[in-house]
């Protein structure tokens, strides 16, 4: 009888390499054909159904990467990964009250009883497009796994201020906001597109001082400012992924130049329009070109 348990435990240890090495190289359908034959032998082999929601989760098929990190989390219930990449996946179906069951037993505290959770979290970057030309932009944290872009990030981003997305609960990396470490979470879906697009204005001034009142100006009136050419930096993916250390920076002079690229997320050029005649109520304010780089029309 000892033996035939030592077998059945030995096929099911191999089968679990197996299909972690197949999930390692990327070889995902492969690896839950494997993983589900383990589970046939072991019904209750958590870490199955967690490694199969986790494929789920970062191939954005949100029902199935409910239905078994909802099956790993109820056979481990101490499992931290399975119960936040429930919550994550309940996010991502509009399933309020399982998320909100999920994230009050993660001890998350929520002010509302019922339905999409809609409260400060806080100010974290998150990182775009995590698997190809990846961008850390800011956002404002409404619940556990969403976020709304305050950023104003590059128009091949494929992303825009405003929008809603969906993040990871994973920290990869992390910035500093004045004294505070803030932790990275990357994207794992668009969930509401803004109404913004995206503008460059290049313009031409004597100080900064100039640029601080254009910036003023723009966000009275709800839109959002970036300074590009003092904002915008390049990280090493060791620092972009860890903490940034100022030899692997790579940001540019630090000198003043006159000539500034700013981004602005509105509605319409129209509205910038008139705030730049506003602006430029000084000779040594020049607007040399703007320009719409990023709309969904």
């Amino acid at each position: 009888m000892l033996n035939i348990f030592n077998f059945k435990q030995k096929k099911i240890d191999k089968l679990f390499d197996i299909a972690q090495s197949l999930d390692h190289d990327g070889n995902e359908d492969e690896a839950i054909k494997k993983y589900k034959e383990v589970i046939e032998l072991d019904p209750e082999y958590s870490s199955c159904f967690y490694n199969i929601g986790l494929i789920y989760k970062y191939q954005g098929d949100w029902k199935k990467s409910f239905e078994y990190n909802q099956k790993a989390y109820a056979l481990d219930p101490e499992s931290e990964a399975a119960r936040w990449n429930l919550g994550i996946a309940a996010t991502a179906l509009g399933d309020w009250k399982t998320a909100r069951n999920v994230w009050k037993e993660a001890g998350i505290s929520l002010e509302d009883i019922e339905g999409p959770i809609n409260q400060n979290f806080g100010l974290n970057p998150v990182r775009l497009n995590p698997d190809g030309n990846a961008e850390v932009v800011w956002a404002e944290r409404i619940d556990p796994a969403r976020a709304e872009i305050v950023s104003v990030p590059l128009p091949e981003s494929g992303y825009c201020a405003g929008d809603l997305i969906l993040n990871d609960g994973a920290p990869v990396g992390y910035r500093m906001h004045g004294e505070s470490e803030r932790a990275v979470f990357n994207i794992l879906a668009l969930l509401k597109e803004s109404a913004f697009s995206t503008f460059k204005v290049t313009i031409t001034v004597s100080e900064q001082t100039d640029i601080d009142e254009l910036e003023t100006l723009i966000e009275e009136r709800k839109m959002i400012f970036e300074d590009w050419s003092t904002n915008y930096r390049i990280l090493c993916k060791a620092c972009s992924e860890g903490r940034p250390h100022t030899e692997h920076d790579n940001e540019g002079s630090k000198e003043w130049s006159p000539e500034h690229d700013i981004a602005i997320a509105a509605i319409s050029l129209h509205d910038i329009n008139e705030v730049l005649v506003l602006w430029k109520n000084k000779t040594t304010r020049v607007v040399n070109s703007i320009s719409c780089v990023f709309s969904r029309d």
